[in-house]
């Protein structure tokens, strides 16, 4: 579980997608378990990682931190939004559909060949924070109600719609995936859904992944993280659509 979580750390610290490794380690360890106290614990142990990696980031990526602030608040409320909805709505829905929208994700991605290796942000300030505000509240309301594929779902959206690089969009995704987290750590802490003997070890792993993943995209750059993106996208897609079509088949 510890690997795990390590390689979690390091995956999420690149391009995010982390989640595609702990969280079926922790289903298929404990299936006995409430889901809910899975998925919490897993946010538990994670949210350090995340935390580590967007302080990293910010000492070497310059960010408009104060365009920024409205997308953290607005993916902090979504994801609230989103966690109490997904105890209303069925996530059936959006397992079927998850496979179809990362599959055009991946392959716009890799159509366009130039996309993220520059960044070329084309928008005034305030129409670029109200963009971000929008990214912030769609894929925080996401990341409440469903989940996988949150952080590369930041990273697509700030690249084409900002016009960022993957390395710039990759640093503004911590942020925004570190206010989802504890928007729904809000919630699970308060309803008893966090083992802490288990997310407090992965915790440690986690942040020690989470380093090395952090050095390898602010050593190697945009292109780096574009193939890595490209990589855990692909990866994405196979466990979502397995879990979508391969189990109900």
């Amino acid at each position: 579980m510890l690997l795990a979580s390590a390689g979690a750390g390091l995956v999420d610290a690149i391009v995010g997608g982390g989640g595609l490794i702990i969280v079926p380690s922790l289903f298929g360890l404990f299936p006995q378990a409430v889901p809910a106290t899975l998925l919490g614990t897993n946010k538990a142990a994670s949210i350090w990682g995340t935390g580590w990696s967007a302080w990293q980031y910010a000492r070497q990526v310059r960010l408009p931190s104060a365009r920024l602030l409205g997308a953290i608040m607005a993916a902090m409320l979504g994801g609230l939004i989103g966690a109490w909805l997904a105890t209303l709505v069925p996530a059936t829905r959006f397992r079927v559909a998850l496979p179809v929208v990362l599959v055009a994700v991946w392959l716009y991605t890799l159509w366009r060949k130039d996309m993220g290796r520059h960044h070329l942000p084309h928008w005034r300030p305030r129409t670029e924070a109200l963009l971000a505000t929008a990214i912030g509240a769609l894929i925080g309301f996401y990341d409440g109600i469903f989940g996988p594929g949150t952080g590369s779902f930041f990273v697509f959206a700030l690249v084409r719609l900002l016009g960022w690089d993957f390395l710039h969009a990759s640093a503004a995704a911590k942020r925004l995936n570190f206010a989802t987290n504890v928007a729904a750590l809000a919630w699970f802490i308060p309803h008893g859904h966090v083992v802490w003997a288990l997310a407090l070890p992965m915790a440690v792993a986690n942040v020690a992944g989470s380093m090395v993943g952090t050095r390898l995209a602010l050593r190697h750059g945009a292109g780096f993280v574009r193939v890595a993106f490209l990589v855990v996208v692909g990866a994405l897609i196979c466990k979502t659509s397995w879990d979508a079509y391969g189990l109900a088949g």
